[in-house]
């Protein structure tokens, strides 16, 4: 596989045939859901792409690494979920990469969960949202990034949109709680979504030194034999320092192993989206 150029001169990335919506989920933290919506975004953006990211996680991560200001009462995800608000209201561009908008997400979503409770029609409040915004502007991905939870907040992202992505860490029990989030997701599809799969698969944290990594990609791999991309994200201090900079990892340190393997997986996928082969 040929080595990519740096994230600063990524080239153009071909076009899906249609808006890809993304839900970024796994129940399990840790596993780089923030930061593979955040760079796989920032990389498609400087391909050419519109992207549009909507943090949905109260502690507002994805914000903070796409230099956006989430303090408490920035309008954003909480106003559009709870208030009926439209996205294009609340939007903000990221700094990080042309054609990159930002819903942020404030610790006012924390509550969020509670009062959807007593909503009608309490989970399609985001798809109603994303559909309505699709509609008016142009986008080629939106990336749904949830909190490490299976609650309201990740199923109205679920039933929102058509892809999931799914990063699975290279560490022992990388499997454990995927199999839960496939038993939701098979919910999910046939009482709510029936136009959700799980398109793509995402290793993380790879450690090439060890054994344990090299067996774990292969068993997930085995699993997801078709949605696994090829590339994967190596375990990276340069991906871990970029957020407290107001960063990604492909603006940060363009040149790391971590932003040239997040542009790989970015342009893999959009050769996907495309109908290209890879």
């Amino acid at each position: 596989m040929p080595t990519p150029e740096p994230a600063s001169r990524n080239p153009s990335l071909p076009r899906p045939t249609a808006p890809r919506v993304f839900v970024v989920a796994n129940q399990k933290g840790g596993v780089g859901k923030t930061t593979t919506s955040v760079n796989l975004a920032a990389a498609l953006a400087l391909g050419g792409m519109q992207v549009l990211v909507i943090d949905l996680d109260p502690q507002g991560n994805a914000s903070t690494a796409l230099g956006i200001d989430h303090s408490p009462g920035t309008p954003g995800t909480y106003e559009v979920l709870i208030e009926g608000a439209s996205i294009a209201e609340h939007v903000i561009t990221s700094p990080e990469a042309p054609g990159l908008s930002v819903l942020p997400a404030t610790i006012d979503l924390a509550g969020a969960e509670i009062q959807l409770v007593s909503t009608v029609a309490r989970e399609n409040r985001l798809r109603k949202a994303v559909r309505s915004y699709l509609r008016e502007h142009p986008a080629d991905y939106v990336f749904l990034d949830c909190p490490p939870s299976l609650g309201l907040i990740t199923l109205n992202a679920l039933v929102a949109a058509t892809e999931i992505l799914i990063p699975i860490q290279c560490e022992y029990y990388a499997l454990e709680g995927v199999s839960q989030l496939v038993r939701t997701i098979d919910l999910v599809k046939g009482e709510l979504n029936e136009e959700l799969q799980v398109s793509t698969v995402l290793l993380t944290m790879y450690d090439g030194r060890t054994r344990l990594a090299a067996q774990v990609a292969d068993e997930v791999r085995t699993h997801f034999a078709d949605q696994t991309i090829p590339t994967v994200i190596p375990r990276s201090v340069r991906i871990s320092e970029a957020p407290s900079y107001g960063q990604t990892v492909l603006t940060y340190h363009p040149d790391s192993a971590g932003a040239v393997s997040y542009l790989q997986a970015a342009q893999e996928i959009a050769r996907r989206g495309a109908k290209e082969s890879l």
